[in-house]
């Protein structure tokens, strides 16, 4: 781990003048304000949705959520950066339109809860491509032992796409569908 260690060290002191570098932690300030939001969001769609194993999905996600900002910090260690929060507003707008769907279906609906995978996998789909394509710039950057903390959270994220996906085809989508508008002509 020592040598790990060091040739970080060494990439660092060579491209930490570099605009890649600039822009990477750029990058890495947005997602972490993305997964702290989230993390601040989850238990709201959990207690929105109808469904319990949807409830069961956004509270396994909340604790690997809680994960990915952990990783986030130690990332932002190992490049001797202060973990710091640069808003993103792809994740603003995203959560911003999960608080629209809550507001704009009823309770209790699977209606609401395929709105809640809808706009989760939005989410999921930004910090998919967002990690990726962090683990490639770390790569050129040759930020090694960074690439399997990015990889791993990529992993859980693909994860819990693939989750949301059974629940929304498994169940919710087919409820949603034979629920009738309250004012149907």
């Amino acid at each position: 781990m020592e040598s790990s260690h060091t040739d970080i060290h060494n990439c660092l002191f060579i491209h930490s003048n570099s605009k890649l570098h600039r822009f990477y932690l750029d990058q890495l300030k947005d997602i972490y304000w993305a997964e702290k939001k989230l993390l601040k969001t989850l238990p709201k769609l959990s207690e929105a949705a109808t469904s319990n194993e949807l409830k069961n999905a956004f509270q396994n996600h909340q604790l690997e959520t809680r994960a990915h900002v952990d990783r986030l910090e130690q990332i932002f260690t190992m490049l001797g950066a202060e973990p710091e929060a640069l808003k993103c507003p792809a994740m603003a707008g995203i959560l911003e339109e999960g608080e629209d769907i809550i507001q704009e279906t009823d309770k209790g609906t699977a209606q609401r809860d395929v709105g809640l995978i809808f706009t989760s996998q939005k989410a999921e789909h930004y910090e998919i491509a967002t990690y990726g394509g962090l683990i490639a710039v770390t790569s050129t950057l040759e930020y090694l032992p960074v690439i399997p903390l990015l990889q791993k959270t990529l992993d859980e994220e693909k994860n819990i796409d693939r989750t949301l996906s059974q629940i929304a085809t498994g169940e919710s989508n087919l409820k949603a569908l034979i629920e009738k508008e309250e004012n149907e002509w």
